[in-house]
């Protein structure tokens, strides 16, 4: 099962984390890394999440991920998916309201592999 497959895999980036404790963003990537997964925040809006350093882009991290965490809508999401391909990052976690057709048609296109799920609720 895919949702297995990206659950195992150990390096994860939240694409749309933030500083707002309130908000999925930050909750996303707090709950990552309680459960040991090494995770990068992804927000061009910010320096730092939860004191760790804040990526513009997916270019910028340090490590190739193994698992994109999608916290954005479905517009701001396209471009990411887009250099996704292009860096070579094929496993996309789709949390609710993050996809639409269109993504969800893109994802194909490019040849990536989707999950549309709650990682809150999946661990």
């Amino acid at each position: 099962m895919l949702t297995e497959t990206m659950l195992k895999q150990n390096v994860w980036a939240v694409v749309g984390a933030n500083q707002d404790r309130e908000k999925y963003g930050n909750k996303i990537y707090r709950h990552l890394k309680s459960h040991g997964y090494e995770t990068y925040a992804v927000n061009p809006a910010y320096d730092t999440v939860e004191g760790d350093p804040c990526y513009p882009d997916l270019s910028s991290l340090p490590k190739k991920p193994d698992v994109l965490n999608m916290v954005v809508s479905p517009k701001r999401g396209k471009p990411i998916l887009e250099e996704a391909a292009r860096l070579g990052i094929k496993y996309i976690w789709l949390q609710p309201g993050t996809y639409d057709d269109e993504l969800m048609n893109l994802i194909d296109s490019l040849g990536l592999e989707a999950v549309q799920n709650c990682v809150l609720l999946a661990l």
